[in-house]
C-alpha cells in the first residue's frame, strides 16, 4: 500500500462521544509537547530544505512551520470565545492562501517557533485548568454547525502531530 504523503500519521478520526478525563489529559499532553517536538523535526535543516514542498503540489517545510501556530491561534481563540460566550459563531480562515502570504513562504523560522512556545504555554494551562461542565461548551462553525470542546481538543491533538510528522516523513524519504 502506497504511503498518503498528506495523511501521514492518517486522517483525523472526530470523536462521537464526550472524551474521558484521560483522553483529555491525553490529548492536552500531545498539544503541550508539541513546540518541543516541532523544533526536534526542523532542527538542523538548511534553507534549501525549509523550502522544500513535503510532498508534490504541497506546502514548504517552511510554510507547514508557520501553519502550525496560525492555526493554533485560531484554536486557542476558538476555546476562548466558547468558553466566554453562549456558543459563538467562529469566523473561518482561509488557510491555504495565509500559507501564500511572504512571511510564511520566506520568513525565519524562530519567530514562529518562539509563537509556538509562548501560545502554548498559555493554552496548555488554560486546558488543564478546564471544569468538566466547561468542556460542555460550544461554539457554532458556520460551515460544518455546532461542535464541543472536546472535538476541538481532539482535532488539535491530531493537528500538531500531523504537521510535524509532515517534516519527519520528508526527512526520512530524503534521508536528511
Amino acid at each position: 500500500m502506497e504511503e498518503d504523503l498528506r495523511y501521514p500519521t492518517g486522517r483525523l478520526v472526530y470523536p462521537e462521544r464526550p472524551l474521558t478525563a484521560e483522553e483529555r489529559r491525553a490529548g492536552i499532553a500531545t498539544i503541550a509537547a508539541t513546540p518541543e517536538r516541532l523544533r526536534a523535526a526542523v532542527a538542523g535543516l538548511s534553507e534549501a530544505q525549509l523550502d522544500t514542498p513535503y510532498r508534490p503540489g504541497g506546502w514548504t517545510v517552511r510554510q507547514v512551520v508557520h501553519h502550525v501556530p496560525d492555526s493554533h491561534m485560531n484554536a486557542y481563540i476558538r476555546f476562548k470565545l466558547a468558553l466566554t460566550e453562549d456558543e459563538p459563531t467562529i469566523r473561518p480562515y482561509a488557510e491555504g492562501a495565509w500559507a501564500e502570504i511572504s512571511e510564511a513562504k520566506t520568513g525565519p523560522l524562530p519567530f514562529s517557533l518562539n509563537l509556538l512556545d509562548a501560545l502554548h504555554e498559555r493554552w496548555v494551562r488554560m486546558l488543564a485548568a478546564l471544569t468538566p461542565e466547561q468542556w460542555l461548551r460550544t461554539y457554532r462553525h458556520p460551515e460544518s454547525g455546532v461542535h464541543g470542546l472536546d472535538g476541538l481538543l481532539a482535532v488539535y491533538s491530531w493537528h500538531g502531530p500531523h504537521h510535524i510528522a509532515h517534516v519527519t516523513s520528508l526527512r526520512r524519504r530524503q534521508g536528511w
